[in-house]
């Protein structure tokens, strides 16, 4: 087996048009992430953890139709309300560990709303391909957390 280490940082950035509680609550809830983090048809759900909370663990572990089974394990470290969350996560694939994560998710206020900031420090291992499917792939979850919070603003009248 051929061993390797690699690093990468990366910040993705998102402004929404609604008030940072409703930001908050797509990230903090089990209500609100299932909003926009629902598995693809193409995938069955093994595995369903959301303890949000300071040393809560949060899993996602499912099995793809090609029989791949992808495996995310989180740890939360740090919680500010409305203001950051700061968590830790591996993520494995057919049992094999690909990459270990530093995130944080900032909340800020923003002319429009709220700026949904996530930083990542990733080690990606033993041939991960590359980190740019991981960047895409969070630039994908942003977007779809971003139309599910401005629909629930909408539906509220939280911002006009």
């Amino acid at each position: 087996m051929t061993y390797s280490t690699h690093f990468n940082t990366f910040t993705v950035e998102r402004e929404v048009a609604a008030p940072r509680a409703l930001a908050w609550f797509a990230f903090s809830t089990r209500e609100g992430k299932s909003a926009w983090f629902a598995p693809p048809a193409s995938w069955t759900v093994l595995e369903d953890q959301f303890d949000f909370c300071e040393g809560g663990v949060e899993r996602f572990k499912g099995r793809w139709e090609n029989g791949k089974v992808s495996d995310f394990r989180c740890r939360y470290h740090n919680i500010l309300p409305e203001t950051r969350i700061i968590y830790s996560y591996d993520m494995f694939v057919d049992e094999k560990r690909i990459s270990v994560s530093l995130a944080t998710i900032e909340f800020l206020p923003s002319q429009k709303g709220t700026l949904i900031r996530i930083t990542e420090q990733m080690v990606h291992v033993d041939g991960y391909p590359t980190p740019e499917d991981r960047i895409e792939g969070t630039r994908y979850l942003i977007e779809k957390a971003a139309a599910a919070i401005e629909a629930m603003a909408v539906k509220q009248g939280a911002l006009s």
